[in-house]
């Protein structure tokens, strides 16, 4: 069955319904979570902020990821279930290609992830790194909608 299983993480709704499901996979497995939060700057090496110094807005944007992992880590504790989790930091576009390298990386069987269900221009506009991951992964994957 499976054995690492791989977690995305945003702190989105989506994403914490994704923990959820890996966190029972993996109680209904024995498999170890590998939950990973991209802390991507992308709006901030692209000039969005003018020219400020955008220091401590790098700060809070990584702090706020370690709080996501820290959030997931936690609720992966009290489940009972083992777990590694990375903190990953870029400042490309799209989060999907970190998202495989880590998958790659663990030795991962599975990708479980929330994804929003974006659709028409929304999606287009936002784009779909759990499209892409889908597209373009070797491995299964579980996607879990978020709640409607």
């Amino acid at each position: 069955m499976y054995h690492k299983i791989l977690v995305p993480v945003d702190g989105s709704e989506a994403s914490k319904r994704g923990l959820q499901e890996a966190i029972k996979l993996a109680k209904a497995t024995n498999a170890r979570l590998q939950i990973v939060h991209v802390v991507n700057e992308v709006l901030l090496e692209a000039g969005f902020f003018g020219h400020e110094p955008y220091g401590p807005l790098s700060d809070s944007l990584r702090a706020g990821g370690a709080k996501i992992l820290e959030d997931a880590k936690s609720a992966t504790r009290e489940a009972g279930v083992e777990f590694g989790a990375e903190l990953v930091h870029t400042s490309g576009g799209h989060v999907f290609p970190l998202i495989l390298d880590v998958a790659r990386q663990v030795n991962a069987d599975l990708i479980v992830m929330g994804t929003h269900g974006r659709r028409g221009v929304h999606r287009l506009l936002m784009g779909s790194d759990a499209e892409m991951v889908l597209r373009c992964s070797p491995l299964p994957i579980l996607f879990v909608r978020a709640s409607t």
